[in-house]
C-alpha cells in the first residue's frame, strides 16, 4: 500500500469557531476516502503543536501564531513576523516527517505555502511531490512578483498539478508551462434521500456563503430590491446564512426588506448537518459570487438536488451550458442577478431533475479521490 504524506493549510481544528472550518471539511473527506485505499499521514497548521488520531487518519499538528493562514497577507509589513514563523514552522514539520514517515509521495493542498514545504523536502529527501491549487494560490498570491516566482517554481517542480476548477487549471498551466488536471473539490453531505423538487410556487430560496464582497452577498441584497410585487408572491422565504466582514451590511439591508414586509431570514454559520437541511429545504440556492473558480457550494448544491441562480464566474458558464442545473445572469451585477431570481420563479425546479443528476455524478469525493489516484 502506498504511503502519501499531505500537507495541508485547510485542514479543520477542532478549536476554531462553528462554521470557521468549512473551508475544510472537504479536505477532510477528501484525505479519509483517500486513506481507504493509501496510508496517509497529514501535516497540518494547529493552534497547539500536537499529534492526533482520528478515524484511523495520522494527524500531526504546528504550531502557529494565527489561524486561518488565508488571514496572513504577505503584502501587509504587520504580517511579515507571523508569516516568517508560519513558513519555518511549517517546514521544520515537514522535513520532521518525511524523514520519520518516509512516503512516496507528498500531496500539497494547496500550491502556497504548503507547495513550498513539500518542494523543499521533496528536493532534499529525494520525495516526489504533486499539489492542489485553488483560486487564491493563482488569482491572489500569484499577482505579487516575489511569490509569482516562488509559485512557478513549486508548479514546476510538481510530477502533477491540479487545480479546482477548468479555467484556474488553464491558468496553473500558464504560470508553470507544465499540464494541470482539473480535480473538483467537494465535500459528502449527509444526503439520506433524493429530494422532491418542486412543481410551482411560492418556492424557497437559500444563500450559504463568506459574508464578503467576493461572494457577492451585498450584490444579492440589492438585487432584491428589483423584485417587485408580483415576484414577491413566489417567494416563500429567503434565508440568507453565513458571517464575514460584510455582517454590519448584511444586517442593515436585511433589516430594511424585512421592515417591508418581505420574508427574509438571518442566520450565521452552519455546519455540514445544517447545510444539508437547509439544501434539502431550499428550491433554488443563491450563488452571486463576483470571483469563484468553481465553489464547494455547487458540488453541495448537486448532492442536495438544489437547482441554483448563478452569476457568471468562473467555470460556472460551463458547467450550467454542459447540464441544465440553474439559471445564469446575463452580467455580474445586481439588475442582472434580479433578472435571473425573476425567470427562475416563473419556471418549476423540477424541470432540471434530469441535469441535477447527472452533474453530481462527476462532482464526488470518490470521483475526485479515483482521479488522483489514476495519475
Amino acid at each position: 500500500m502506498k504511503h502519501i504524506t499531505i500537507i495541508s493549510t485547510s485542514f479543520p481544528d477542532a478549536s476554531l469557531k462553528k462554521g470557521q472550518e468549512a473551508a475544510g471539511t472537504f479536505v477532510y473527506d477528501f484525505v479519509y476516502e483517500l486513506s481507504q485505499h493509501a496510508k496517509v499521514t497529514i501535516i497540518a497548521p494547529g493552534s497547539q503543536s500536537k499529534s492526533q488520531e482520528i478515524d484511523k487518519l495520522k494527524i500531526q499538528y504546528f504550531s502557529v501564531p494565527s489561524l486561518p493562514l488565508s488571514l496572513l497577507k504577505p503584502t501587509n509589513p504587520t504580517h511579515w513576523f507571523n508569516i516568517i514563523k508560519t513558513l519555518k514552522a511549517g517546514q521544520n514539520m515537514v522535513n520532521k516527517i518525511v524523514v520519520q514517515e518516509k512516503p512516496d509521495h507528498i500531496f500539497a493542498l494547496w500550491a502556497l505555502p504548503s507547495g513550498y514545504w513539500a518542494k523543499k523536502a521533496g528536493e532534499k529527501y529525494n520525495t516526489p511531490y504533486s499539489s492542489w491549487a485553488l483560486g487564491s494560490d493563482i488569482w491572489s498570491l500569484g499577482k505579487i512578483p516575489i511569490v509569482r516566482s516562488v509559485l512557478k517554481s513549486v508548479l514546476r517542480g510538481c510530477k502533477h498539478r491540479f487545480a479546482d476548477g477548468y479555467i484556474l487549471a488553464n491558468n496553473v498551466a500558464k504560470i508553470s508551462e507544465r499540464d494541470c488536471t482539473f480535480l473538483p473539490s467537494s465535500r459528502k453531505l449527509p444526503v439520506r434521500t433524493v429530494k422532491k423538487l418542486a412543481t410551482h410556487p411560492p418556492y424557497k430560496l437559500a444563500f450559504l456563503g463568506r459574508w464578503h464582497s467576493h461572494k457577492g452577498v451585498d450584490l444579492l441584497l440589492e438585487s432584491l430590491t428589483y423584485l417587485e410585487k408580483e415576484d414577491w408572491v413566489k417567494i416563500s422565504e429567503i434565508q440568507i446564512c453565513g458571517g464575514g466582514p460584510l455582517e454590519e451590511l448584511v444586517h442593515e439591508e436585511v433589516e430594511k426588506l424585512q421592515n417591508k414586509g418581505l420574508p427574509l431570514t438571518l442566520r450565521g454559520y452552519l455546519n455540514r448537518e445544517e447545510a444539508t437541511e437547509l439544501l434539502l429545504w431550499a428550491d433554488y440556492l443563491l450563488l452571486p459570487s463576483r470571483i469563484e473558480s468553481i465553489p464547494v457550494i455547487f458540488s453541495d448544491a448537486m448532492q442536495a438536488n438544489c437547482p441554483l441562480i448563478s452569476t457568471p464566474i468562473g467555470d460556472l458558464p460551463r458547467l450550467l451550458a454542459e447540464e441544465k442545473v440553474g439559471l445564469l445572469a446575463g452580467k455580474i451585477t445586481s439588475q442582472a442577478y434580479a433578472g435571473a431570481i425573476k425567470k427562475a420563479l416563473k419556471q418549476k425546479p423540477i424541470n432540471y431533475d434530469a441535469g441535477l443528476a447527472n452533474m453530481r455524478q462527476n462532482f464526488s469525493v470518490e470521483v475526485a479521490v479515483r482521479q488522483f489516484l489514476a495519475l
